[in-house]
């Protein structure tokens, strides 16, 4: 089993900038990719950003160029930096990894940007 505790959610204004931070513990050798998913109320929940251990990355076309995703494989943690944000990526934002063909997630932190 993996566990993963996400940090570095809150509230923020329109243009600020945010990092979230999501380290997973347990049985983490084996974990190959991981990434970053947010859900709002009624609506099904999306891939923002993931990385593969070799350190491939993949964004949501929404947040290129705003958003980047990292990750420590040491310390078994990967990163969100968001800047510019914008009201519209107010949500819960999921951390996720996949290891041994097994998808794992954490509990989400809430991302609230005002206008």
């Amino acid at each position: 089993q993996v566990q993963l505790v996400e940090s570095g959610g809150g509230l923020v204004q329109a243009g600020d900038s945010l990092t979230l931070s999501c380290a997973a513990s347990g049985s983490t050798f084996g974990i190959n990719a991981m990434g970053w998913y947010r859900q709002t109320p009624g609506k099904q929940r999306e891939l923002v950003a993931s990385t593969t251990r070799g350190g491939s990355t993949n964004y949501v076309d929404s947040v290129k160029g705003r958003f980047t995703i990292s990750r420590d494989n040491a310390k078994n943690t990967v990163y969100l930096q968001m800047h510019s944000l914008k009201p519209e990526d107010t949500a819960v934002y999921f951390c996720n990894c996949v290891r041994l063909g097994a998808f794992y997630w954490g509990q989400g932190t809430q991302v609230t940007v005002s206008s």
